[in-house]
């Protein structure tokens, strides 16, 4: 579907940005373009890649026209641009709002008016039951993208939610091997913590997926194991050959959950298994509710979230294996220095 085409990778610079390009150029399309404001990343990409099919667009999803001039001839868009630290967030909220909301409608805006065929906006478990500004803001891209499918004819909206990028820059993982690597004690902020646990690559398959079969206004969750913080503490220890390194526990860091979930209850009732994924239809009652409100879902009542706690919980041999899986730690394994995924 995407021989001879052009894509549009929003906040392209980022990790995410960088393995949508990866699998996009070993394939028949024609162009990817890149938008995002940082010019030196872009310099950084176009050394990297090399590649006269690769395009690079300064610009801010904030500004309309400067996405209108990156979207014009796009047949396909991934929106992955988003500001994404909780903490930054939570200090500024109103910053959230503008990117990852108002950025959203700019895109999606463009995305109609330019007559591209599909669009896919990148979502996190943070937007379910959300409890800290990242979180509302991408729950509120989420609403955005909804509520635009139903009004947009020919762009087919879909939206793909993930858990997080292991090895990711700014996760996780690489503070853990920084950490050990310099003799300072692992930071844990609560053992018993969760989190759905995927790489890169899967998460790149779920945008490929819903690229090909979203129909207008779905939500596409792909299943994945979770892990305690403490698991994933002793698992990079181990192959790290620092089975005794100090660990402090921290306690919990303001906006965070005990645990992740990928889809609410609400939407558990609608989901629809695909096996290796959940397909959750977007809601297409209009103003005039009254009979649902009357008449109710008991199944709501009976269903339960898909969340970090109650999906496969991964042992330590189980850490290690997806670990060893990720190209960040064959490389630290190898005692090479290695830089986090993108």
């Amino acid at each position: 579907m995407f021989s001879d085409r052009v894509l549009l990778i929003t906040g392209g610079t980022g990790s995410f940005g960088n393995a949508v390009l990866r699998r996009f150029l070993t394939s028949g399309v024609r162009e990817v373009r890149i938008l995002s404001r940082d010019e030196k990343k872009q310099d950084d990409m176009r050394k990297k890649y090399n590649s006269p099919r690769l395009k690079f667009y300064i610009g801010d999803v904030r500004d309309y026209q400067s996405v209108l001039n990156a979207v014009r001839g796009a047949d396909y868009v991934f929106h992955a641009a988003a500001l994404k630290q909780v903490p930054s967030c939570e200090f500024h909220p109103l910053e959230a709002v503008k990117t990852n909301v108002l950025g959203t409608e700019n895109v999606l805006e463009a995305a109609i008016n330019s007559g591209v065929k599909r669009v896919i906006c990148l979502s996190t478990d943070k937007a379910v039951y959300p409890i800290n500004a990242m979180g509302i803001s991408k729950a509120m891209m989420e609403k955005v993208a909804v509520a635009k499918s139903r009004s947009s004819v020919s762009t087919v909206i879909c939206v793909t939610r993930y858990g997080n990028v292991m090895a990711s820059r700014g996760s996780v993982i690489p503070l853990f091997v920084d950490q050990i690597q310099s003799g300072k004690p692992l930071s844990i902020t609560d053992p018993n913590m969760t989190r759905f646990m995927m790489t890169l690559d899967d998460a790149v398959d779920l945008v490929l997926y819903a690229f090909e079969h979203g129909k207008p206004g779905e939500i596409f969750v792909q299943k994945a194991p979770a892990a305690t913080i403490e698991t994933l503490a002793i698992a990079l220890r181990g192959l790290l050959q620092q089975p005794n390194h100090k660990i402090n526990i921290i306690g919990t860091r303001h906006g965070e959950k005990l645990y992740e979930a990928l889809l609410s209850r609400e939407e558990m009732v609608a989901a629809e298994d695909l096996g290796g994924y959940y397909r959750v239809p977007p809601d297409l009652r209009d103003l005039n509710y009254g009979k649902f409100v009357e008449q109710g879902e008991t199944k709501i009542s009976d269903s339960q979230d898909y969340n970090s706690h109650n999906t496969t919980r991964l042992d330590v041999a189980g850490m290690q294996a997806l670990l060893m899986k990720l190209r960040f730690m064959r490389a630290i394994a190898d005692g090479e220095h290695a830089q986090p995924e993108e």
